[in-house]
């Protein structure tokens, strides 16, 4: 008898960009796990899942899954796994849904830092056609606050490195994570970080404060203040002000944010601002706080 579910563990988190696609869990958690804003796998440890398992979730897709021609690799950083391991999950992939056209991860830094740029044109070559990174501040002392794990000068490197080997870079960064105290330095630092980096896409979020992650505790405790909502749109102006993309979009769709723009770079840029300065005095409607979401 045939498996009647896709094999699952836990909380399943994906990009917007990817709602339509193929969800193949091919490992658990995140590898890195220290980021104190993080409560998305809380309820597991970084394991590898063993092939096995991950053949016959490939196998349901082929029989069941056809008309979804894009994929994407699950949990946290399964760029992380080792070259061997990649090349035969995508191989498989290749060979048992040949009609996906894409397959997409999320990365971190340390990921993309153990692959040779040969190793990640073999991937290209694979069809991993797109890499979602965390970035989610430029701004050095905000990302040793946070725990990241990088510098910016390093999320710097390893986007373009990314982008070297002919694969889509989209990043992702943190409206309010740097608190008021910080908040147009961690804006103007990530924007020029962007420019640095030059990602295809980039989304904004807006920091959601979770329970039992440590960026909530100094919430708590007074230590971190996130900005009120003229304080994230002020943010929100100085990034995209310092964001300059060769040939990019700009992004703040996401369920978090008060107010949604789609700035595509650089021929749209001023209408973004023009938008974000509309929205702060008040002649452009929020997002009620009830409609905020993870």
């Amino acid at each position: 008898m045939s498996k009647q579910e896709m094999d699952y563990v836990g909380s399943c988190i994906r990009p917007p960009s990817e709602a339509n696609s193929i969800l193949l869990q091919v490992s658990l958690g995140c590898s890195h796990g220290k980021c104190t804003f993080c409560g998305s796998y809380q309820d597991k440890r970084f394991t590898v899942k063993d092939e096995e398992t991950i053949l016959s979730d490939i196998e349901f897709a082929a029989e069941h899954m056809q008309r979804q021609d894009r994929l994407f690799l699950m949990d946290g950083d399964s760029l992380i796994l080792p070259q061997s391991k990649l090349i035969w999950i995508l191989d498989q992939i290749n060979a048992k849904l040949p009609w996906v056209k894409r397959i997409g991860t999320y990365a971190n830094a340390k990921g993309i830092r153990k692959k040779t740029p040969e190793e990640l044109i073999q991937l290209r070559e694979r069809k991993l056609g797109i890499v979602y990174l965390g970035v989610e501040s430029g701004d050095d002392r905000v990302l040793q606050e946070i725990c990241k794990g990088a510098s910016a000068d390093t999320l710097v490197a390893m986007g373009r490195k990314v982008k070297q080997a002919g694969i889509k870079l989209s990043v992702t960064v943190l409206l309010g994570i740097g608190g008021r105290q910080r908040s147009l330095d961690h804006a103007r630092a990530t924007g020029e970080l962007l420019t640095r980096m030059d990602p295809d896409y980039v989304g904004a979020l807006t920091v959601m404060l979770i329970p039992g992650t440590p960026l909530y505790d100094k919430y708590q405790t007074g230590e971190y203040q996130l900005p009120d909502q003229q304080g994230l749109l002020r943010e929100l102006r100085e990034m995209v002000e310092h964001t300059s993309l060769s040939r990019g979009l700009f992004i703040s769709n996401h369920a978090s944010n008060y107010l949604p723009i789609k700035v595509r770079m650089p021929r749209h840029k001023q209408e973004g601002l023009d938008m974000i300065d509309r929205a702060l005095e008040g002649s452009v409607n929020l997002k009620p706080e009830w409609m905020r979401a993870l």
